[in-house]
């Protein structure tokens, strides 16, 4: 197996592609001259555009194109899928769900968004595990290019429905489309069943009020306290969700919960990067405005001062959603707290780049949030660690950009001992 990626060809290390190629997989540059005749497919994903050199050679050579979404369903044919669905909360659900069955003997495929904290390492990339001939595979799929319409599961968790790249009524149209597609069962959060309507699968919807206890919150869950390690009350709710569907799979709520207890969380989902000094740094993919917002409440407390640094992931994005961002950032930055804004990072492409961050900066501003643009990371990280001091959170948020949880651990490097 060959792989082409754009990081690869401008020199950047990511620490993925070590744990790749011990996986035995060969990573090439992407211009085409890893494709030739006989190459039996080239899968690709949904970021790929449709000039890309590979997909040229791949065409000049008669070579098959997949979408990943498609070539994953068709290897799920056969098994007892259990995909996780949703607006916000997927990779998370999915990780909890892969390792509390793992834990639990079920000996599960998981196919995930994010790298589970327990399973990665230099030789293995954390978001994969391969599992026995008959277990079931929990997979996580996207709304977000409507290829979660690809699967067919026997069972789903669906986290929630809210707007994120499309319409809020293309949004709920989509997910009533792929509960169509249920075979047995959904296990919903809360307000999911009254959007999805009447279906073929039945719908089990759990809801609870998650109680903070310390860093960490937890729900009542059939007569037992589901507590997780992960901060934030929408952690606890993810938790509460997994579960459920563990449970409706015949396996005993006691163990569940001792298994959901030991979960070691996501890279990048509110990801505590410092060695547990003065000022706490966490990494978190935030990049839609629900997902701020959740990531931001989860690190504040009355006691401390969160130190925030945003970067969007593009620029459609940023236009699509400029007024939620604002209505995010307005409801959860407090007086205490200060926001940096990045530049949109900017992966090439296409893109529309009339519209930057400094446009969302001036709405905030309008709304009294402490808002200042950073240039570019080394002025941020000099903002930041001149700021810091004991007792503050330090929370690096965003999508796509591989430099965002380097940066986060720069931070914490540089502010051990505060």
């Amino acid at each position: 197996m060959t792989g082409s990626d754009r990081f690869f060809d401008q020199g950047q290390p990511l620490p993925v592609f070590d744990a790749l190629r011990a996986a035995g997989v060969e990573i090439a540059r992407q211009d085409g001259s890893a494709v030739d005749a006989r190459t039996e497919a080239v899968v690709y994903s949904t970021a790929i555009e449709e000039g890309n050199p590979d997909f040229t050679a791949a065409k000049k050579a008669g070579v098959p194109l997949r979408h990943r979404a498609e070539m994953l369903a068709n290897l799920a044919k056969g098994r007892t899928v259990l995909a996780v669905a949703g607006t916000a909360g997927k990779t998370t659900t999915t990780g909890m769900l892969g390792w509390a069955l793992e834990q639990l003997g079920a000996d599960p495929t998981v196919i995930n968004g994010g790298a589970l904290v327990d399973w990665a390492d230099a030789r293995h990339v954390g978001n994969v595990r391969r599992g026995g001939a008959d277990a079931p595979w929990v997979v996580e799929v996207d709304e977000s290019d409507r290829s979660l319409l690809n699967f067919f599961p026997e069972w789903s968790v669906l986290t929630n429905i809210s707007q994120d790249h499309f319409t809020l009524e293309e949004v709920q149209d989509l997910f009533r489309a792929y509960a169509g597609q249920v075979k047995t069962g959904l296990v919903c959060g809360a307000g999911v069943a009254s959007i999805l309507g009447k279906q073929k699968a039945k719908i089990i919807e759990v809801a609870a009020q998650p109680e903070r206890s310390g860093d960490t919150f937890g729900v009542s869950w059939r007569g037992l306290n589901l507590s997780v390690r992960q901060p934030g009350a929408h952690n606890a709710l993810n938790a509460l969700l997994a579960a459920e569907l563990c449970a409706q799979l015949g396996y005993a709520p006691e163990k569940i919960a001792e298994a959901l207890s030991r979960f070691g969380g996501i890279q990048r989902r509110l990801e505590r990067v410092d060695a547990g000094g003065g000022v706490r740094v966490v990494d978190d993919y935030g990049h839609n405005p629900a997902k701020i917002a959740a990531a931001w409440a989860a690190v504040s407390a009355p006691e401390n001062r969160v130190l925030g640094a945003w970067r969007p992931h593009g620029y459609g994005p940023l236009r699509a959603m400029m007024g939620p961002l604002a209505d995010a950032f307005a409801s959860v930055c407090r007086p205490q707290d200060k926001l940096w804004l990045l530049p949109v990072y900017d992966a090439g492409g296409s893109a529309d780049r009339s519209l930057n961050s400094d446009v969302l900066a001036e709405k905030l501003k309008a709304r009294g949030v402490n808002v200042e643009l950073a240039g570019n990371y080394e002025a941020l990280g000099a903002d930041l660690v001149g700021a810091a001091r004991g007792g503050d959170t330090i929370l690096v948020m965003g999508a796509r950009d591989p430099r965002l949880p380097v940066f986060a651990r720069e931070m914490a490097a540089k502010t051990v001992g505060r």
